[in-house]
């Protein structure tokens, strides 16, 4: 399972698609997941918009698991 580091409080579902290189713009966000299976903490989950935070676990079949993980500050 991969860390996405993030460095505010939460990041979006659309977002995190970019992040991990799943989608190449925003702009997919809405179809890639009208077309394919999203799992956050184990649940489908198909709303762009949904708030990823620290400890959220993202699962996207075909490319990988991943844990959001709040960057601290020093």
């Amino acid at each position: 399972m991969e860390e996405l580091i993030i460095d505010t409080e939460y990041i979006t579902l659309g977002q995190a698609l970019k992040l991990t290189d799943t989608i190449s713009s925003g702009g997919m966000a809405k179809w890639f997941l009208s077309e394919h299976t999203v799992f956050v903490n184990g649940e489908e989950e198909d709303r762009r918009g949904r708030k990823l935070r620290d400890g959220d676990l993202l699962n996207i079949p075909g490319t990988g698991r991943f844990k959001i993980v709040e960057q601290q500050g020093e």
